[in-house]
């Protein structure tokens, strides 16, 4: 009887051996963590003599930068309640005495509005040496390469890249990065002592970029109250500081009084009086940063 109450105490302690052992060489499911959705961030930066607002749109992500145009010009409040977009930075170059626009404007492969329609510019004899450059500046666009959206920065008469598909475009200039063409564009005549933009004056600025990944910067540089008169960034200032946000290409957009940013309900605005208050100027089209 003590035989068999010592096996079976043997084959019980066998038995919870074998099904620790069995328990411990089974492999452990990882708990992968969810990724983080990719979203906008916002960004303020002082700089000596402005204050930097700026948007990271991450590639890839579910929002879109897209170019819009209004009839009429309008605030970036009153695009963005259109629109319902998170974002509105103001864009292109238009003429505020007739209101049209300067700059081109494509929307779902559709050109919606040329600077050769505007009067005021193809006939304006100061700048008729630099028409053909004007009508060929800078543009933001926005390709369908396949079933991938693909960002850019290229002058008007560039073709897409090989299958790819202009989708949208906004044009302004000059180019920022990878080199400042304030000569080629027309902005800057040094033999005639041009320079449209004041380039190398401090004031109000806006630009867009596009990283190395393809995520898009947008920027407004906006002047201190404090100082109105000296405050902003040239634009070679503006460049430097596209690069130091990670952008490899970049162009300048419209600035000055035009320079607005909304974000989530907040509007920033670049341009002060000499009293230090924000002057809000309408614009003409803007960049739309919208979910798809």
């Amino acid at each position: 009887m003590r035989k068999i109450k010592l096996l079976a105490l043997i084959l019980i302690s066998l038995a919870m051996v074998l099904w620790f052992n069995l328990r411990s060489s089974t492999p452990s499911i990882p708990t992968i963590a969810a990724s983080p959705p990719k979203t906008i961030r916002y960004l303020e930066r002082t700089l000596p003599q402005s204050i930097a607002h700026i948007l990271l749109i991450p590639a890839n992500s579910r929002f879109l930068v897209t170019p819009a145009l209004s009839e009429k010009v309008a605030t970036v409040e009153e695009f963005a309640q259109k629109h319902q977009a998170t974002a509105i930075l103001n864009a292109g170059f238009f003429d505020p005495a007739n209101q049209k626009t300067t700059s081109y404007v494509v929307i779902q492969g559709k050109l919606i509005a040329d600077p050769k329609e505007n009067e005021r510019l193809v006939n304006n004899p100061n700048l008729k040496p630099y028409l053909g450059q004007i009508l060929n500046r800078t543009e933001f666009r926005r390709y369908l390469c396949g079933q991938t959206i693909r960002y850019s920065i290229a002058l008007h008469s560039q073709s897409p890249p090989a299958g790819c598909q202009l989708v949208d475009a906004i044009g302004a200039g000059p180019r920022l990065l990878p080199q400042l063409s304030l000569v080629k564009e027309g902005f800057v005549d040094n033999a005639n002592k041009r320079d449209a933009l004041g380039s190398n004056q401090p004031n109000a600025r806006t630009a867009v970029g596009i990283t190395r990944d393809g995520s898009v910067v947008l920027v407004m540089v906006a002047q201190k109250p404090s100082a109105p008169s000296t405050s902003g960034i040239s634009l070679p200032g503006l460049a430097d500081l596209m690069k130091t946000l990670g952008a490899e290409q970049a162009m300048n957009l419209d600035g000055g009084s035009s320079s607005s940013l909304y974000y989530k309900g907040k509007t920033f605005y670049g341009k002060v009086d000499l009293e230090g208050n924000s002057i809000k100027r309408p614009v003409k089209s803007v960049l739309l940063v919208q979910e798809n």
